[in-house]
């Protein structure tokens, strides 16, 4: 559905598409991760049908997903393996790898099947822009603090409640990092609209998690993926926020109104979300902020590139170009496999 969205919506869009791939024709030793040039006005990024669809994952995703299919396939045949390899707060303390390893062990057939496939979509998506570095940082980052999250949960709620369930109850899957992938995507095209839901894409996030809490309170088996998807979530958005670093400005998060936490919630309730957020603003990360002021988000009264929202627009401008760039010479290759002269590709698309 996210990915029929980037469909192109008007005349004007096609004309630049095609005057895309032209330019990218000429160009014989084209690379989707080459420096990018902005332009005023940037047109919406376009994913066109075909054989293309299946195609132009990245080296890590394939990577990845041949992790969490082999890891799939380990513990059906070496159901024992789950006892290592997924987080059992009982056993943390002694196998403390599993804070790691439980984001890659997905224990239902299902649960492998949609992992797999909304990390090779929506990675094709983010990577070219955060480049592989940062794309692998991020999943380790945001898997590793939510699986810390989820242990202090566990023995919370075992004090609390002297159930031994959530000692050995083994909790694993890949769906904290979807959730963040999400997030990612709502900070980078946030304005792109599904169009057969009439949806932006800067609601996801805020819809997944609300859909997988109203389901879980029919499905009790999908009560254990609510923590690692609300973790998953807010981990993520931290870390974009406040933590991922800019090569271009040496700066770290994104500072900019539109990716305030507040966004994740419908207009009306933002006038009382934002003192909350405020709050845990200060408690949580007001390090992080004062580590931003002391490096120079200002130098004197100029603030410098990068710290202000109109870097984190040009951001977003930069991830929907990597995007319509990536998907036009995908379209592109599979023309010139399909045997049509470049000039008939152009007026086609």
């Amino acid at each position: 559905m996210l990915l029929r969205s980037l469909l192109p919506s008007s005349s004007e869009g096609l004309s630049e598409l095609s005057s895309l791939l032209e330019a990218i024709g000429r160009r014989r030793h084209y690379h989707p991760k080459s420096q990018l040039q902005l332009s005023p006005s940037m047109s919406t990024p376009v994913l066109s049908g075909g054989t293309n669809l299946f195609s132009g994952f990245t080296r890590l995703c394939k990577g990845l997903a041949a992790v969490l299919i082999g890891s799939h396939i380990v513990i059906q045949f070496f159901p024992s393996a789950i006892t290592y390899l997924a987080l059992i707060p009982a056993r943390t303390i002694p196998f403390a790898w599993n804070l790691i390893t439980a984001g890659y062990i997905e224990q239902s057939i299902h649960g492998v099947v949609v992992s797999t496939i909304a990390l090779l979509f929506i990675g094709k998506l983010l990577e070219p822009v955060w480049g592989p570095r940062e794309f692998l940082k991020f999943i380790f980052v945001v898997n590793f603090l939510t699986s810390v999250c989820i242990f202090i949960t566990a023995i919370a709620l075992y004090y609390i409640t002297s159930l031994e369930t959530y000692l050995y109850m083994p909790l694993s899957g890949f769906h904290g990092i979807i959730m963040g992938f999400l997030v990612g995507i709502k900070q980078i095209i946030p304005d792109q609209e599904l169009p057969f839901l009439k949806l932006k894409a800067k609601w996801l996030p805020s819809i997944t998690l609300l859909l997988s809490i109203a389901i879980s309170f029919w499905t009790l088996e999908l009560t254990t993926y609510v923590p690692t998807v609300i973790f998953g979530t807010y981990l993520s958005w931290i870390y974009l926020r406040y933590w991922q670093r800019k090569p271009e400005t040496k700066l770290k998060g994104d500072p900019s109104d539109d990716f305030a936490f507040s966004t994740f919630f419908p207009e009306f309730l933002r006038p009382l979300i934002d003192p909350i957020a405020s709050i845990f603003h200060r408690m949580l990360c007001g390090r992080s902020e004062a580590s931003n002021s002391t490096q120079g988000y200002t130098l004197g009264s100029e603030p410098l590139p990068g710290s202000d929202p109109i870097e984190a627009s040009r951001r977003r401008e930069r991830g929907a170009r990597a995007l319509e760039e990536r998907l036009a010479a995908e379209r592109l290759a599979a023309i010139r496999s399909s045997g049509e002269p470049p000039s008939d590709a152009a007026e086609n698309v």
